[in-house]
């Protein structure tokens, strides 16, 4: 078996929502309780778009269609968690995370990655902010309002 490379420290995070109020979260299978948006890292030569479309197609099973994926032309930097640096080059302790958003129907059916998630919810949006680990992640779930068209 082949060790798989390291990360690239440049992520997206997708915040999924019904368009009435409500976010998609979905719950880490490497940490019970964990729970957050669609996020993941870029592959090589890979744009943040293109990772974003990616990323939602991998853990949730839902295709998004052309013009569905709001890009908000912003980013956060922030340490990269101490148990987490080994997947990344040596001497990487930051990440940089492009944000991106998508309304999708509640009736979509969510099909998530068993190896990388455990379960999934539809909650209102400030019982999602209080429920994700990740502050960058909250922010995001708290500042899509000014993001809907």
């Amino acid at each position: 078996m082949t060790a798989k490379p390291p990360k690239i420290p440049v992520s997206v995070l997708v915040v999924l929502h019904d368009g009435n109020g409500n976010v998609l979260l979905i719950e880490r299978a490497d940490c019970k309780n964990f729970w957050q948006s669609v996020t993941g890292s870029l592959e090589p030569n890979e744009t943040p778009e293109a990772a974003a479309n990616r990323e939602v197609l991998e853990e949730t099973g839902i295709y998004l269609s052309d013009g569905q994926l709001c890009n908000w032309h912003e980013s956060t930097e922030y340490e990269i968690y101490p148990h987490w640096r080994h997947r990344y080059p040596a001497g990487v302790t930051h990440n940089t995370e492009h944000i991106f958003s998508a309304e999708i129907s509640r009736q979509t059916p969510i099909k998530i990655s068993l190896s990388e998630h455990t379960a999934y919810a539809w909650l209102p949006l400030a019982e999602a902010a209080e429920k994700v680990f990740s502050p960058s992640n909250r922010a995001a779930i708290l500042n899509l309002h000014k993001h809907l068209f």
